[in-house]
């Protein structure tokens, strides 16, 4: 099968949520399917990984994006019915590179990741190019989340008037979801609860399918990490002081609004019990606010880092204190896989299918977060026993070899 793959980041390095799943899905899809790549690159530096994809794909199309002109391409779509996030993803580059790939490949299937990618197969099919002539290709859309109720999600954790534009953009993503529902073949969700959420609003969604996130088991494994160093030199490795971990990309909204509440509301209760104890908050690209908070107290903001695994090993308790959060969390199946407790809110599990009660510690208030923390942190052995118990539900429930099957059956 020829497949036509669309994604608005640059799969590789699979280093956040979005990317690594497209970076999953590229590489199983790749082991059967001819794949053609078209992205869109955030930094200079994403210009320079085409060559690890060109191992996966038959052809790669990457074009930079300018971050200040598609701010600025948003503005003038306030007072349009456009979402936002369309022209913001939306390069002319890219365009005119689908439309040749259209024109002079006969497609089995076009597939894109991220509603704001259906854009360009809307305006490449339009009466403009020759691909709405030429290609009968099956559509797919994996959604990966609901992004219209992640912003109207938003609306509800800012002030005027970023309540309002995002509260505006949620229910035109809203709209545009529907469009693309009705369009597409196939329709894929990360988990059943956010395709019930689409179904909310949108009841008549064809062939929706649900296809969870995974983890690499063997890449995420204690013994991985074994006879691996810190590069930086700045992880703590005395063990007689604990060592909490908060890994993700720190430009992320829910990211840097999840742990600025962690750090201001449950941290003091913690370091109350233990004065001597390290907190270390890993990802790339700190926003202002993430790097305001480390102090002597014991806080370390480490900005990206080269292999995460390390730090993994390294940690008494993982914590995702997140209270907007979306689907399937990655750092949680790379803690959990990497044998380590996690406590987290129920919001940073309703992506889950079913878990047992006893793998994820689960606390919604400042108190019972704290609380669940420094009960792990006082019990080594039972820190133990959750780590061993969640290593084993991940292979079970969460490889990504497992879950790429389902794609795989879809596309045949």
């Amino acid at each position: 099968m020829k497949i036509l793959y669309i994604v608005h980041r640059i799969p590789y390095p699979p280093n956040k949520g979005d990317k690594i799943r497209s970076f999953n899905e590229i590489k199983y899809l790749s082991e059967k399917h001819e794949i053609h790549l078209c992205c869109l690159a955030d930094t200079p530096q994403d210009l320079q990984r085409g060559s690890t994809l060109k191992a996966y794909c038959k052809s790669v199309t990457i074009i930079p994006i300018n971050r200040t002109l598609s701010k600025l391409k948003t503005i003038r779509c306030v007072f349009s019915n456009m979402p936002l996030s369309v022209p913001y993803f939306y390069a002319r580059k890219l365009q005119m590179a689908v439309n040749q790939l259209l024109e002079t490949i006969t497609f089995d299937y076009i597939f894109c990741l991220s509603s704001a990618m259906a854009e360009y197969v809307f305006r490449a099919y339009s009466d403009e190019t020759k691909a709405s002539r030429q290609q009968t290709a099956i559509r797919i859309m994996d959604f990966v989340d609901v992004d219209s109720d992640k912003w109207l999600q938003y609306s509800q954790h800012e002030k005027w008037p970023l309540s309002w534009i995002h509260r505006m953009e949620g229910r035109r993503l809203a709209e545009y979801e529907r469009k693309i529902s009705e369009w597409f073949d196939h329709s894929i969700f990360v988990s059943t609860s956010e395709l019930a959420i689409f179904k909310s609003y949108c009841s008549n969604v064809k062939n929706a399918v649900v296809i969870p996130n995974g983890v690499d088991f063997e890449y995420f494994s204690p013994s991985s990490a074994l006879s691996l160093t810190i590069d930086d030199g700045q992880l703590f490795r005395d063990k007689s002081r604990p060592l909490l971990l908060f890994t993700g990309a720190m430009d992320y909204y829910p990211n840097v609004e999840g742990i600025t509440w962690f750090c201001s509301e449950i941290l003091p209760s913690i370091l109350a019990e233990y004065h001597d104890l390290m907190f270390y908050i890993v990802g790339s690209n700190p926003h202002p606010r993430v790097r305001s908070l480390q102090k002597d107290n014991g806080i370390r903001v480490t900005g990206f880092v080269e292999d995460i695994r390390p730090y993994y090993y390294s940690a008494d308790v993982c914590v995702v204190p997140l209270r907007l959060a979306r689907g399937v969390q990655n750092k949680v199946l790379e803690a959990m896989a990497m044998g380590k407790p996690v406590v987290t809110t129920s919001k940073g599990v309703q992506g889950f299918e079913t878990i047992p009660e006893h793998h994820l510690l689960v606390g919604d208030t400042p108190e019972d977060f704290a609380h669940k923390v420094i009960d792990l942190l006082k019990n080594e052995r039972r820190r133990k026993e959750v780590g061993q118990s969640n290593r084993k539900w991940v292979k079970n429930n969460y490889q990504w070899s497992i879950n790429m099957d389902m794609l795989e059956r879809l596309i045949e």
